[in-house]
C-alpha cells in the first residue's frame, strides 16, 4: 500500500462525507455545480445497482430506496436540462447482459415504466394525458390496471407461429439469448394456437415463481443440503439465468403475459383486446386485469389489490396503468426512459406484525455497536423475516420497544427489515432494554463520542478496545501492519485473515513472536499452503526490520479513532517518546488535570480528539498490548529534533504543482524538520506558497491574499541552507 494509495483513500474519504452531505441538500438549493457533482454520484450509484438487480439478481438496497435516487435524479435534471449526463440513469433501462449468455438485440427497445408513490401521482397521470390527447369531456378514455408482477422481465420472438427465440431485457436495448431456459417454462407455448398469426410475434411479460412452488423449492434445497433462495424473485431469476436448462427445467416457473415488442401486423386496436388475442393464442394473462374508464375507478382497483395482496400466491410491488387505445399510445409516445401513456403505481414498503423475542448487539469491524431485533419468524413479501436493525440506542428509545414486545415490522426491500412501531394494544414487554457500556465481544468499555457542532453524545456507540476486540481484530490488524504504520511487507489482507483465522496472529505483538513460535510449531510456516522456505524467510526478515519504527508511524499503527498521519505526526512531535506519550494520556483521562489542559493547548487538538485518545488508554486491553509490544522487543524511536531557527519555523507551507527535485513527501519532510507545518490548500494561515510546473488556483488564492510564492528552486536552496 503506497503513501499515494493513503493519499487517496484520505481524499476518497473526505469526498464521501461531502458527497454525503450534498446527497441531503435539497435539490432546489443546489447550485449548477453542486448539481453537477450530484448527477455524477447518482449515475455511478444507480449504475451500481442496476447491475446488482439485473445482472447478478442481488439487489442491496429497497425498491423504495432505488426509486428515491431515480427521482431525485430525474428532479436534477429537470432543473438543470443543460447537466444530463451522457450515461444518465434517465438515458437507459436496467443494466448490461451479463457475461455467459449470447447477446440479443431487441428490435423494440424493453423500456422501464416512471412511478407513482400515491393518489396525486395517479391522477397527475390521468390529467396529463387529457390534456396531451386535448379531450374533451364527452370523449371517453379508458385505462387499463394490473397487479405489477416482482420477477424477471423476458421477451419471447415466434416466427410463423413457431417460438425461435427468449431474451432478458438487459439494458433495454441489448439482453441475454436464454432460448432454452424459455422452452422450459410449461406457461410459455412452443407454438401458438388459432389462425390469422402474424408472421412475426414477439410478446413480453414477467417471469416469476408462485408462493407454494417457493416453499417447495427451498425445502428440496434444504433436505439436499443447499442455500435456500431468499425470495421468489431471487429464486426465479436465478433459476432462469442458468447456464444449463436442465437446471431450469427443474425449477417451477411460470410466466404472465401483458405486452409486445416487434409486431408487423396488430390483431387488436386496444390494449385490452391485445390481452385476448394473448389468451387465445395460449398465454396466461394475469385473471385480475381490468379495463377503467375513470381515475377513481382505478384507484378503487389499486386498493383493492393492495389488501388482497398478501393472498395472492405471487409477489407484486404495485399496480400498471396503461392508455388502452393504441392510437393514442402512439400520439403520446415516450419521454426518455418510459412511455408518457403509461405508470406503475408502486405498493409502500410491505408490513407483518411479530414478538420481538430478543435484542442482540452485533459489533462491526470499526467498532460501532449495533442493536439487532431478534424476531418471531414472519413472512413478509414472500421472505421470512427473523431478524430486524434497531440501528441504535437511541432508536431504541424513540421506538420505546422492550424484549417480548409485539411489534409491525417493515420490509423497505429485499436487504434489511426494520421495527416501524410497537403494537401498543397487545402485551407488552416487561422490562426496558439497557443498551450495554462494555462490548459484548472483548469487555471493552463503550463510548458515545460528543458531536462538537451540536455538543450532544453521537447515535453510535463504539468499542474503545480496538486492538483486541475480535470484531475489529483483522481490520486493525491490517491497518498495523499496512505502509504508513509499521509497513511489514508481506503481510497483506490474504494473509492477515488467514493467520488470525488459524490464531497465529490475533493481536500485534503476535506479529513479532510469530518466528520464535515457528520453531517450535508442528506445522510450519514454509509448509502452509502458498508458503515456502523463502517466502517464510522474507517474511520473518520483514518483520525484524520493523522492530524498530518512528515514534510517528507507532501512534497511527495503534489505530486510536480521530488520529490518521497527521494527527500522529503531531503527537509524536508534541510528547517526544512512546513513554511520555503513554504517561500524559493516561493522566489526561482526568478532564481537570494540568496533562489534559496541555493535550488540548497542541494546535490542532479538539475536545473529540482528546477523548479518543484518553478513551484509549483507559481501556486495560489495550495497553496490555503496548505491554505485549515493547516485551517483544518493538521500539519507537523520537522524530528528529525540529529546527527553530530556519525561516520556515512556526509557519505554515503548501506545497503545489510538480515537484522535480525531490517527491512531494520528501518536500513535506523537509519542512517539518525545518519547523513548518505543512497544509494542503491555501487559506489566511498559510505564510508560504511553494509551485512546481503545472500548479493552478492555489498560486491564484495565494496572490489574491497576499501569500508569498516561491517556485522550487528557492525552495531548494531554502531546505539546504
Amino acid at each position: 500500500m503506497s503513501k499515494g494509495g493513503a493519499a487517496k483513500r484520505v481524499k476518497r474519504g473526505e469526498a464521501r462525507e461531502g458527497g454525503e452531505a450534498l446527497a441531503r441538500k435539497p435539490v432546489d438549493q443546489l447550485t449548477m455545480d453542486e448539481a453537477a457533482e450530484e448527477l455524477e454520484r447518482l449515475a455511478e450509484e444507480i449504475a451500481k445497482h442496476d447491475k446488482l438487480y439485473y445482472q447478478k439478481d442481488a439487489p442491496r438496497i429497497s425498491d423504495a430506496d432505488y426509486d428515491a435516487l431515480r427521482k431525485r435524479n430525474d428532479a436534477i435534471e429537470a432543473r438543470y436540462p443543460e447537466l444530463v449526463r451522457e450515461d444518465s440513469p434517465s438515458q437507459r433501462v436496467g443494466a448490461e447482459p451479463a457475461a455467459g449468455f449470447g447477446k440479443v438485440v431487441h428490435s423494440v427497445p424493453m423500456l422501464s415504466l416512471g412511478n407513482a408513490f400515491d393518489d396525486e401521482d395517479v391522477t397527475d397521470f390521468w390529467n396529463r394525458i387529457v390534456k396531451f390527447l386535448n379531450l374533451k369531456p364527452e370523449d371517453e378514455l379508458a385505462v387499463t390496471a394490473e397487479p405489477k408482477i416482482d420477477g424477471l422481465s423476458a421477451s419471447l420472438r415466434y416466427e410463423k407461429g413457431k417460438f425461435v427465440l427468449g431474451a432478458t431485457r438487459g439494458d433495454g436495448r441489448e439482453g441475454e439469448n436464454i432460448t432454452e431456459n424459455i422452452r422450459t417454462i410449461a406457461d410459455i407455448p412452443q407454438t401458438l394456437k388459432g389462425d390469422d398469426i402474424p408472421d412475426i410475434v414477439e410478446v413480453r411479460g414477467e417471469v416469476y415463481m408462485a408462493h407454494t412452488d417457493f416453499e417447495k423449492l427451498n425445502e428440496r434445497q434444504r433436505e439436499a443440503g443447499k442455500p435456500v433462495f431468499a425470495n421468489p424473485r431471487n429464486a426465479a431469476a436465478g433459476s432462469l439465468r442458468q447456464l444449463d436448462p436442465k437446471v431450469t427445467a427443474s425449477r417451477p416457473l411460470r410466466f404472465f403475459a401483458y405486452a409486445w415488442g416487434e409486431m408487423p401486423e396488430m390483431p387488436s386496436d386496444t390494449q385490452s383486446g391485445m390481452m385476448e388475442v394473448f389468451a387465445g393464442w395460449g398465454f396466461t394473462i394475469n385473471p385480475l386485469f381490468q379495463r377503467s374508464t375513470s381515475v377513481e375507478e382505478l384507484l378503487a382497483f389499486y386498493h383493492d389489490i393492495e389488501e388482497r395482496r398478501a393472498t395472492l400466491d405471487y409477489d407484486i410491488d404495485g399496480v400498471v396503468y396503461k392508455v388502452d387505445r393504441l392510437d393514442w399510445q402512439s400520439r403520446l409516445g415516450f419521454v426518455s426512459r418510459s412511455p408518457r401513456w403509461a405508470i406503475a403505481h408502486k405498493f409502500p414498503a410491505e408490513q407483518a406484525t411479530t414478538v420481538l423475542e430478543k435484542i442482540e448487539i452485533q459489533v462491526g469491524r470499526t467498532g460501532a455497536m449495533t442493536p439487532v431485533a431478534r424476531l418471531k419468524p414472519v413472512t413478509v413479501g414472500g421472505v421470512v423475516v427473523s431478524n430486524a436493525t434497531l440501528h441504535n440506542a437511541d432508536e431504541i428509545e424513540r421506538l420505546g420497544v422492550r424484549p417480548g414486545d409485539t411489534v409491525v415490522v417493515q420490509r423497505a426491500g429485499d436487504v434489511i427489515p426494520q421495527i416501524v412501531r410497537v403494537v401498543e394494544d397487545r402485551p407488552r414487554g416487561e422490562k426496558p432494554f439497557k443498551f450495554p457500556d462494555k462490548c459484548p465481544e472483548c469487555g471493552s468499555h463503550a463510548v458515545r463520542e460528543i458531536n462538537p457542532k451540536t455538543g450532544k453524545p453521537d447515535a453510535v456507540m463504539r468499542c474503545t478496545g480496538g486492538l483486541v476486540c475480535p470484531a475489529q481484530a483483522v481490520e486493525r490488524l491490517r491497518h498495523f501492519v499496512s505502509r504508513n504504520a509499521f509497513d511489514i511487507e508481506g503481510l497483506g489482507e490474504k494473509q492477515i485473515s488467514a493467520f488470525y483465522e488459524d490464531k497465529l496472529i490475533v493481536k500485534p505483538d503476535d506479529i513479532f513472536t510469530l518466528e520464535e513460535r515457528d520453531k517450535t510449531s508442528l506445522k510450519k510456516l514454509k509448509d502452509r499452503e502458498g508458503w515456502g522456505a523463502t517466502s517464510a524467510k522474507k517474511l520473518f526478515e520483514a518483520i525484524n526490520q520493523r522492530r524498530e519504527v518512528e515514534l510517528d508511524r507507532f501512534i497511527f499503527a495503534l489505530g486510536i479513532r480521530h488520529v490518521g498521519e497527521t494527527n500522529a505526526r503531531l503527537l509524536a512531535r508534541s510528547y517526544g517518546t512512546l513513554e511520555n506519550f503513554e504517561t500524559q494520556m493516561r493522566a489526561a483521562a482526568d478532564p481537570e488535570s494540568a496533562a489534559r489542559a496541555d493535550l488540548l493547548s497542541i494546535d490542532g487538538v479538539g475536545e473529540v480528539l482528546a477523548e479518543a485518545l484518553t478513551d484509549f488508554f483507559a481501556e486495560k486491553h489495550n495497553l496490555e498490548v503496548l505491554d505485549g509490544l515493547k516485551k517483544a522487543g518493538v521500539k519507537a524511536i523520537p522524530l528528529e529534533a525540529q529546527e527553530t531557527d530556519s525561516p520556515v519555523a512556526g509557519k505554515t507551507v503548501v506545497f503545489t504543482g510538480s515537484l522535480e527535485r525531490m517527491t512531494r513527501s520528501e518536500a513535506k519532510a523537509r519542512a517539518e524538520q525545518m519547523g513548518a507545518k505543512v497544509a494542503g490548500s491555501v487559506s489566511g494561515k498559510t505564510d508560504l506558497v511553494v509551485a512546481g510546473p503545472g500548479a493552478g488556483s492555489k498560486i491564484a488564492k495565494a496572490r489574491e491574499l497576499g501569500i508569498e510564492v516561491i517556485d522550487e528552486d528557492k525552495w531548494m536552496e531554502m531546505a539546504a541552507n
